[in-house]
């Protein structure tokens, strides 16, 4: 009730003095690697399963890192972080870190043999251990930290497909090393079988597990996932044995059925080193094994972890920022971190990788033998186009070209495009598809190495293909859309052919998406398909109530819904609630503006953000879902836009103070304030939002129009340079950039003076060079 309090009784026009934390000074210098300034443990406190991987590469497929809990189970899909710095024990080292996958746990321990994990309260049940965070050091590519209980030390790093351990000893005669394959991991589901194999004569070992993800469950009953590990040990054991749970068996070493794993024992002197490399696939064994031999069957831990440092390296300084605040750039490269750490590789070296229909697809290999494009694991798309596709599109524009196949090779083979991929299989998480959007962006942004008319196919079919559509392309109640004008709401929190449970937020969304496949159509010369799609984009004015001048649900006989609270989440609205989805329209924001009234629009939203400001604009409480009753959330989707949509009116400067405030209160740089409390970090999409209003570029359209520009705000470094995925070089400066400048005062682009806050993409595309100056004082004139 405080928040209905606090929007009554807040003065909808509202000047209010920035207040900010005291910030560590750090000059730049030579030697200062970014990796300095990449913190995985912010916001580890309730994060994602993705999130807190280390040990990896960009876009790789072996993602290792601790985990606390990633064996507590995953009721609904979406709860396992794996790692909590909340937690204070460690059960092991978890190898792959997907959206609906997770496997292969590997662990060490001396004294008695456990083959459990144990339980958090009693660690002392399992093969668990307790760790001091003194004793913790993670950076991009490397892990370590000591497991106390047993005087181990714990070393990870990798390469794109193959995981490296390394863990040092005390003097023993009962080291153990734990290769724990067949249990459920984190976002993994339900295991379905599990097989390992152990040769002692070449200290090599195989394994593979089956899991039933929950949102494989929903998404595409029947479909399975299935990882595949192949790896070796630079020591010969003393005793070999696998085990099935806590149920043990000396010199057995093949051994099948959930639960099943290998142990090993060994006899070691006092800081002696046993370690493992594991090459990882989604299609076989024989492929691990071939992509342990192709990326590191000559590697060792030293030379892996120096190839993961550079990589890290080059790809973080793409992007390099100059100024004087240590936590903005902590912030800044955690983000940018957590953007290149999401969707992972799933593609083997042949270029071999999993289906949509459970058989072994084959991407097409180049004169050097290599694939044509690489295969990725993804999230669903929801939210992305105002973060990940916008930052990729300035600085990675060949991943995301390869994105674009990878739903183009799920086409093809299943005949729908689905917004989440574990493995090819369908794991929307929302029940919609956004995937046509972000096709529709590419090919507008210049990303085109694809075959455009079956891009196109698949979008279009995306946007108004009703009939006989399965549960896993999303969007079963796109019939009343296309239909009717409108999605009908019914109870509860499904979505079926009738309607959904999310009808407006479903409605929105359809919308844009539907705009954005115009646009594809438009400059592709299909005149029906644009306009057909263009009448559907303007369906959002069927649920306009202009009495409330909010977004509503209504029944099936075309009413809207009594007793209506627009700070009552899932009645109708997704993960959030009227307050937060009357903006979604983010495709047609003047006409928004003008069906509102621009003094009433400029109004609401400056008032929401005034009020917001006080629970650092998204509650905290530590939940994922922690702001969906309030009046506006950071920590999820449906938000990431508004703050932006100032600059449709005629007070586009309370975009610069809003954005600018979000940076400095939701974002923070520790474990339990790092993406707000609650966040529901979609694999890179808040860190990534970070990174665009940083630099100051932002388009609430995602980049669908046929000529797409980025939306302008005051950028928060003093330089940024982006070596651009186009050749080109893009320089923005600002002077007089002190904490309390919020403000644009000029602009000149390429030495040119520049009176509009928007700019083309292509020009940044050619490069750029953008310098401001700002101000602690809007400069109205300025934007006239």
């Amino acid at each position: 009730m405080i928040y209905r309090f606090l929007i009554a009784c807040t003065v909808l026009f509202v000047s209010c003095e920035t207040s900010k934390k005291a910030d560590g000074v750090k000059k730049d210098s030579a030697e200062n690697s970014l990796l300095g300034y990449v913190d995985p443990n912010i916001g580890t406190a309730h994060s994602r399963w993705f999130f807190y991987t280390p040990a990896s590469m960009p876009f790789g497929m072996a993602k290792l890192g601790p985990s606390t809990n990633g064996s507590l189970g995953n009721e609904q899909g979406w709860e396992a972080t794996g790692y909590d710095s909340r937690d204070n024990t460690i059960e092991g080292f978890a190898n792959l870190h997907e959206f609906q996958i997770g496997g292969f746990l590997f662990t060490a321990m001396t004294g008695d043999l456990k083959t459990t994990p144990g339980d958090m309260e009693n660690p002392e049940t399992g093969y668990r251990s307790s760790f001091d965070r003194k004793d913790e050091i993670a950076r991009p590519g490397y892990y370590k930290v000591k497991l106390k209980d047993y005087d181990v030390t714990a070393e990870l790093t990798a390469t794109k497909r193959v995981g490296f351990h390394k863990y040092t000893f005390p003097k023993s005669d009962s080291a153990y090393v734990i290769l724990d394959i067949g249990n459920e991991l984190g976002e993994s589901g339900d295991v379905k079988d599990a097989e390992v194999t152990y040769n002692p004569e070449d200290r090599t070992f195989t394994g593979w597990v089956i899991t039933y993800p929950k949102y494989v469950q929903k998404y595409q009953q029947g479909a399975e996932v299935k990882m595949f590990v192949a790896g070796e040990i630079n020591k010969k054991a003393e005793e070999a044995g696998t085990f099935i749970s806590d149920k043990q068996f000396k010199d057995v070493l093949d051994q099948k059925g959930e639960g099943a794993g290998i142990y090993l024992r060994f006899k070691t002197e006092e800081n002696e080193a046993i370690e493992i490399k594991a090459g990882f696939s989604y299609t076989s064994a024989a492929n691990a094994l071939a992509n342990l031999n192709a990326e590191a069957e000559n590697l060792t831990f030293d030379e892996a972890l120096s190839t993961a440092t550079k990589t890290w390296e080059d790809e973080l300084s793409k992007i390099m920022v100059t100024d004087t605040s240590t936590v903005n750039k902590t912030k800044f490269y955690t983000g940018l971190f957590h953007a290149l750490l999401g969707r992972g590789l799933a593609n083997d070296v042949n270029g071999q990788f999993p289906e949509n229909d459970g058989s072994i697809g084959q991407i097409p290999l180049d004169a050097n033998g290599n694939p044509e494009f690489n295969f990725y694991n993804t999230d669903a798309i929801w939210g992305a186009f105002w973060n990940l596709t916008q930052l990729w599109t300035l600085a990675w524009p060949e991943y995301y070209n390869d994105l674009v196949q990878t739903h183009l090779a799920v086409y093809k083979n299943s005949g729908w495009m689905g917004d989440g991929l574990a493995n090819s299989r369908f794991v929307s998480g929302v029940g919609t598809n956004f995937v046509s959007l972000m096709i529709a962006s590419a090919y507008q942004a210049g990303i085109r190495d694809y075959d455009v008319e079956l891009a196109f196919k698949a979008a279009y079919e995306n946007e108004v293909r009703y009939k006989n559509r399965i549960e896993g392309a999303g969007k079963t109640d796109l019939k009343g859309f296309v239909e009717n004008g409108y999605i009908n709401y019914i109870p509860g929190m499904e979505t079926t052919p009738e309607g959904s449970g999310f009808s407006v937020s479903h409605t929105l969304e359809y919308c844009f998406s539907s705009y954005a496949v115009a646009q594809f159509a438009k400059a592709l010369g299909k005149q029906k398909e644009y306009e057909e799609l263009m009448r559907l984009s303007e369906n959002w004015k069927n649920l306009y109530d202009e009495k409330t001048d909010f977004i509503r649900p209504k029944d099936s006989s075309g009413n809207f819904l009594d007793d209506f609270d627009p700070f009552a989440p899932w009645i109708g609205y997704q993960e959030g609630n009227a307050w937060q989805y009357t903006f979604y329209v983010p495709h047609q924001p003047k006409e928004l503006v003008e069906k509102m009234g621009e003094e009433k629009f400029v109004k609401r939203l400056d008032s929401i953000f005034t009020v917001s400001e006080k629970t650092k604009f998204g509650g905290e409480q530590i939940d994922a879902f922690a702001g969906l009753n309030y009046l506006y959330n950071q920590g999820n989707q449906p938000n990431l836009h508004i703050a932006y949509l100032f600059n449709f009116t005629d007070k586009p400067w309370l975009t610069q103070k809003w954005v600018r405030e979000i940076c400095d209160g939701f974002y923070g740089v520790e474990p339990i304030h790092g993406y707000g409390y609650g966040q529901d970090e979609d694999q890179g999409q808040l860190g990534a939002w970070y990174n665009m209003a940083a630099i100051g570029l932002f388009d609430v359209k995602g980049l669908v129009e046929i000529d797409p520009v980025f939306q302008l705000t005051s950028p928060i470094f003093d330089k940024i340079e982006i070596k651009s995925g186009w050749g080109s070089s893009i320089t923005i400066e600002t002077k007089d950039n002190l904490p309390e400048n919020h403000y644009i005062q000029s602009l000149k682009v390429n030495g040119r003076q520049r009176r509009t806050n928007q700019i083309p993409l292509d020009v940044l595309k050619k490069g750029a060079k953008l310098e401001y100056q700002l101000g602690p004082e809007p400069d109205k004139e300025w934007f006239n």
